[in-house]
């Protein structure tokens, strides 16, 4: 099964300043990029907005990934307005209290995405995690948009971390497998190995952070995909492709 992961694509208006960076651009790029894989299922781990949650924005974004033919799966991140996400795309039956997460079973593998997109994971849907993890007998795969462990980005684990992740922790401990997440919100990559965790922080569609910097500084403005395959001998391999950004 092979899985390619785009985050944080950060796609405005037309005209809407963003920084010199052509978002929607990047946007048509990376889908591009990640057709060219010919993927099973295109994984879209949050932050589809600029700034704030754009209805207009959700409906261009999505008749682009529909022309694509892939089928693909999204989760909303702190940029993002999940209720109204869930209404552009058709998923008003996977929210819950206004959250969207929901199991996705794909073949022999069943993937878990969470909603972070409030800087937290709310009390009921650590309770359905919990549940659906110990349903689960082997590794788990879980995709959401906060790395759910200190990411070694000091910009972003002071500011914009995700609130509650001692909570999370302690829910993905107790499973007796290893669990593989994937994530973004960091404008990093990186790999994070804490007990039975393997979290791999995807790129943006955006620019990307210089991680070792206490003050926000920016790297460079190449774009990214993550390549994933769950391999039927049990071993979940990844790695991550960037191509050159857009300039206005």
């Amino acid at each position: 099964m092979k899985l390619i992961q785009i985050t944080d694509l950060h796609v405005a208006s037309e005209g809407e300043f963003t920084h010199g960076v052509d978002v929607r651009q990047n946007f048509l790029d990376i889908l591009q990029a990640a057709k060219s894989f010919a993927p099973d299922y295109l994984i879209i781990s949050g932050d589809l907005a600029f700034d704030t949650a754009n209805e207009q924005v959700y409906h261009w974004m999505k008749s682009q990934l529909d022309a694509i033919g892939i089928p693909y799966a999204l989760i909303g991140g702190n940029h993002d307005d999940s209720t109204l996400l869930a209404k552009v795309f058709g998923l008003e039956h996977l929210l819950t209290d206004g959250d969207l997460y929901y199991k996705l079973p794909l073949g022999e593998q069943t993937l878990l995405m969470l909603e972070t997109s409030k800087g937290i994971v709310s009390e009921v849907q650590l309770a359905w995690l919990t549940k659906e993890l110990a349903q689960l007998d082997g590794p788990a795969v879980i995709f959401m948009h906060h790395p759910p462990v200190s990411g070694g980005v000091p910009f972003m684990d002071v500011n914009y971390p995700l609130r509650n992740m001692d909570d999370v922790q302690e829910v993905f401990f107790r499973h007796p497998h290893p669990v593989y997440i994937f994530c973004g919100h960091y404008h990093v990559e990186k790999m994070l190995c804490v007990k039975n965790l393997a979290v791999h922080v995807t790129p943006t569609n955006y620019f990307q952070m210089k991680w070792q910097q206490p003050e926000f500084q920016l790297d460079h403005l190449r774009i990214g995909l993550r390549e994933i395959n769950l391999r039927p001998d049990g071993v979940v391999e990844s790695a991550v492709v960037y191509y050159e950004g857009n300039k206005i």
